[in-house]
Formats: C-alpha cells, structure tokens, sequence
C-alpha cells in the first residue's frame, strides 16, 4: 500500500510496560475511503522492531460489486515489503513486469533496493461480486549495504510455508526460523516472522530474539499481569522464556529481528540517508522511475502534506 501523507505515523495509544513488557501500542483506524487502516509501527515511541519498521492491518474491508482496493502505481526504495492475506485477493503489477495475485497464506515479498514501482488493485472477477480483502502488510528495512540492490520480486504460495503444532498451537513459520522450522521466504538480516492460532487458554513460549513484538489480530492476550487487547501490539524487552496466554481464541503475529539502526522515513520512501530520500522524491516528481508494466496510465502523486 502507500501511505497518504508525508508522514507515516498515526495516531495510537501508548501504555507503558513492566517485565518483559515495554509498551503497548493500541492504534486507532484511520479510513482509507472504503477500509480501515491500524498502524502500529512506526509510531513516536517506537519506530521499528528489528528489520520491521512499518506495520499495516487493513480491515476486514467488505466492498459491494463494482468496487474494491484500487492503489494507483507508487515507488518505493531501500526497504522490502511483506504482504499476507487473511481473507481476499490482491493483483500485484511492479516496474519489473512481475504480475502477481497474493491470495489467503501466501507470502508477497517485494525488494524495493535501488527503486521499484508497483501497484496493487484487483482482478475484475474479483470485483465483479461483492467481496472481502483482510489482511496485513508491513516493511522491512534493508541493511545499509543492501539498500541499493536490484530489486526484485519473490512470491511464496500458501503450501510453501512450514507450518508446525507447538504444544496444540497452530503455528506457521513465514519468515526466518522459529519452533524447528525455517521458512524458505528471503531474508537480508536476521528477521522473524510468526503467525499463531491460539484457543482462549492456551499458553505459547515466544521465540527468543534481539528484538520482538506482537500484535493480536484477532482475540486477545495476557502476558503476567499485561493484558493485550484486540488490534494492539505488544512491544518486549529482550527476555528469554517468554510466555503469551490467550485470553480470548486469538490470532496473533510475531515479528523480530536484529536492531538494524536509525532510518528515516518519508512517504514510501525508506532510507539510512536523508538525502537518498530527497534523491527519491526529486526522481519521482521528475517522472524519472520506471512505469508499472501493464499499469503505465495512473500514478499517485508525491503528497504536499
């Protein structure tokens, strides 16, 4: 997706923690004409987690026949975007030729490195009917010396990525290696990337990394005396053994990694270098990226504010 404004960050809630627990953050739904928005990262308080430096939730967006998500062509550079679906379907074009549709499990991964342009919209036997897209996206910072690689698309469908039972929790491992399995999804630093269906009750060791959090997409959480409600995300100290418990049947997704530095973020532009950031927004103003293949007509214009 792209964003709306200069800015990246919205409005949420802020708690602080205690223990393994160094705040909650609670977004608030931004509308996006048609579905909502939740953006836990980046926020004032906390920008990144390890590689991840940009968290969406959008929806459960319900569009009537004839309509649905129609993002014009946008560009990205120096980071990666993760996209994965819970209900629906999105038609992925970029400047590369790829032409994609991402549908419920599969994993988009697009390596934005020196510069990439793509848009994401629907096919029209999606549209035809009435329909439901849910789902999250998020960003990866690329290290400093990836930042302007080729970039690249990689698409994993649903039965690629390892899925394990960890004491009766449904767990998938989509990106980096958690619970014995290791996903085959590209990774440029150490990166994790976990989805867990949990029954009100059932408790779950977390993976021990540099730097975790996790946000409940459906359902809730405890962690000791910390209670994680729906749509928040829970940011951990760096702590071994730690345990979540479910407090309601609960869908959550686990993201860490190694701390990748300051980064500076503008629009959809991410870089270790404001004045590669400025480099981008002149490029992009002056029409000087490449056009989406198969999508060359519409593009989304730098925001003024």
């Amino acid at each position: 997706m792209s964003t709306e404004t200069k800015t990246d960050e919205l409005d949420c809630d802020i708690d602080s923690g205690c223990g393994a627990v160094d705040i909650v953050i609670k977004p608030r739904d931004k509308d996006l004409g048609g579905f909502s928005v939740r953006r836990s990262l980046p926020t004032k308080e906390r920008k990144m987690v390890g590689p991840w430096i940009f968290f969406d939730h959008m929806g459960p967006a319900k569009f009537a026949a004839g309509s649905g998500i129609n993002v014009r062509p946008h560009p990205h550079i120096n980071l990666a975007t993760v996209t994965y679906l819970f209900e629906g379907e999105i038609l992925h074009r970029d400047s590369l030729g790829s032409y994609q549709t991402i549908t419920p499990g599969d994993i988009n991964l697009m390596v934005a490195g020196s510069g990439i342009v793509h848009s994401e919209r629907e096919r029209p036997e999606v549209t035809a009917s009435a329909h439901t897209l849910h789902g999250l996206q998020l960003w990866l910072a690329l290290p400093e010396k990836d930042e302007e690689i080729d970039p690249a698309f990689y698409h994993y469908p649903n039965r690629t990525i390892p899925a394990v039972d960890v004491d009766g929790v449904a767990v998938r491992v989509l990106m980096g290696s958690a619970y014995g399995q290791t996903s085959p999804v590209k990774t440029y630093a150490q990166t994790l990337y976990v989805e867990a269906f949990m029954k009100k009750g059932q408790r779950l060791t977390l993976p021990d990394c540099a730097e975790r959090a996790v946000y409940v997409a459906k359902g809730g959480l405890r962690l000791k005396d910390t209670v994680v409600p729906e749509h928040a995300m829970v940011v951990l100290h760096q702590a071994a053994g730690v345990e979540i418990e479910a407090t309601a049947d609960s869908r959550i997704a686990l993201i860490g990694g190694e701390n990748m530095g300051k980064r500076f973020i503008e629009w959809n532009f991410i870089s270790s270098r404001k004045e590669r950031i400025e480099q981008a927004k002149q490029d992009w103003m002056a029409d000087r990226f490449a056009k989406v293949v198969g999508d060359e007509e519409e593009f989304i214009p730098y925001p003024v504010n």
